[in-house]
């Protein structure tokens, strides 16, 4: 196993741990039937966004409009118990319409004094709806705040709340008027989760449900601490070191300048950094918890491993030239994993 010193010695009792990861599987069973109950066939998403949050880190969904990816991060927000808000990102949208900003007022003892006004940010679940309509100087100061947890508004730092997440979405369609994210920013995305169109039956009941007069509602399942100790309880869980090594295979294999695989050579124009390796460890830790299970498996690294990389590889002009895709590639990837 690979356990640094302070794991080791909090994992010293490994029935302490089986105990608490029983635990927190119980209400994270719960937490997923309650959101089931509101978002309709889209059981992926919903677990990979729980993943997301119990691995501490933020989310890209990419999807069409009326796929509910703005009903899901409400509802994660209330069975959660979180804070929740969210920003309607546009062109014109400036930093401190997010950040907030210092304002000039008169005291009762007539003197003046500036006084900060938090803005939507200071949230524990922000939701950036359209964030790459956002102009690159908002989109920095958001992604600077996901980096490092506090914001700096005129020479003064003020921190987050904690748990703090960030769910941002984007349409895959229309293009214009838009600022792409550059490539350094999206690896600040823990996942990327491609927002896919329902079944038949789940649109079936989603019609249904959201056109009667009960639309359904949900209730608070966990708390912001409950939020917190689980995302401790995931950076105790061991890793095999046959994981480790499948995860550092799997990177250091999407990059061309290193890869064995004659396709990446050829068709990736750049690939993932040590990020990458860093979100799949966490991702399948928090994977594993969520299915009530003590330790990540191979079979955690292959589910995560188009959500992780995604954002994180490109192709070159040869590959989109010969119809080659990121996810046909990822696939040969995992294809010694499996």
């Amino acid at each position: 196993m690979v356990l640094n010193s302070t794991e080791a010695g909090r994992n010293s009792d490994p029935q302490a741990l089986l105990r608490d990861v029983e635990a927190l599987g119980d209400k994270l069973a719960a937490a997923r039937q309650a959101i089931g109950r509101v978002i309709f066939g889209q059981q992926d998403v919903i677990d990979l966004s729980l993943v997301t949050l119990l691995a501490g880190g933020h989310l890209l969904l990419i999807g069409v409009p009326g796929l509910a990816k703005t009903r899901l991060v409400e509802t994660l927000g209330t069975v959660m118990g979180l804070d929740d808000r969210r920003v309607q990102c546009t062109p014109d949208l400036m930093p401190a319409d997010i950040l907030g900003s210092e304002v000039l007022e008169e005291r009762d003892d007539g003197r003046r004094a500036f006084r900060f006004i938090p803005g939507p940010v200071f949230a524990q679940l922000l939701m950036a709806d359209e964030i790459n309509r956002a102009s690159p100087r908002t989109q920095s100061a958001l992604l600077q705040a996901m980096q490092e947890g506090r914001v700096s508004v005129a020479g003064h730092y003020h921190p987050l709340p904690r748990p703090f997440h960030v769910l941002a979405t984007q349409n895959p369609l229309e293009q214009e008027g838009t600022y792409p994210l550059p490539e350094a920013q999206l690896d600040r995305f823990l996942l990327q989760v491609d927002v896919d169109y329902p079944d038949r039956d789940s649109e079936r009941r989603m019609m249904i449900a959201t056109t009667g007069a009960d639309a359904g509602t949900v209730t608070a399942v966990l708390t912001p601490q409950d939020l917190i100790a689980a995302q401790a309880l995931v950076r105790r869980v061991p890793v095999g070191d046959s994981i480790v090594d499948g995860i550092l295979d799997l990177v250091r294999n999407a990059r061309p300048d290193s890869s064995p695989l004659d396709i990446v050579r050829r068709h990736v124009a750049w690939g993932p950094g040590p990020r990458a390796s860093q979100a799949l460890v966490l991702a399948a830790r928090a994977r594993a918890l969520l299915d009530g299970r003590l330790t990540p498996s191979l079979d955690d690294v292959i589910a995560l491993a188009k959500p992780v990389l995604r954002h994180r590889m490109a192709l070159n002009f040869a590959a989109r030239a010969d119809g080659i895709t990121l996810d046909a590639i990822i696939d040969q990837l995992c294809a010694p994993l499996a």
